[in-house]
């Protein structure tokens, strides 16, 4: 089975940046199309950004379109996560996830089978 663990995150302030990385092993990560997804304290998981397997095709949330870019290498065998203008909002626990290859959804949790331990992302005002 594949594993997944997240990096990058950190305290920044408003108006900052981060580039979180999501590194797996033990599966064929070429295989699998990845999201990222959010979680703050008394919230639901939120789906922020999808990538399709080589690439190619990407897909955001509204509350992050035009701010942050997923992006992957697969010889590195790691997704990215881009976050521009941050925002103190923006402050939740971060996890990538390999999603279920059965269906075309992509925006809710159980569309994802694998999910990576998580990475603190906070942004002060």
């Amino acid at each position: 089975q594949v594993q997944l663990a997240e990096s990058g995150g950190g305290l920044v302030q408003a108006g900052g940046s981060l580039r979180l990385s999501c590194a797996a092993s033990g599966g064929t990560f070429g295989s699998y199309e990845m999201g990222w997804f959010r979680q703050a304290p008394g919230k639901e998981r939120e789906f922020l950004a999808a990538i399709s397997r080589s690439g190619g095709n990407t897909y955001y949330a509204d509350s992050v379109k035009g701010r942050f870019t997923i992006s992957r290498d697969n010889a590195k065998n790691t997704v990215y996560l881009q976050m521009n203008s941050l925002k103190p909002e923006d402050t939740a626990v971060y996890y990538c996830a390999t999603k279920r290859g059965l269906s075309l959804a992509f925006r809710a949790r159980d569309d994802y089978a694998n999910w990576g331990q998580g990475t603190q992302v906070t942004v002060s005002s």
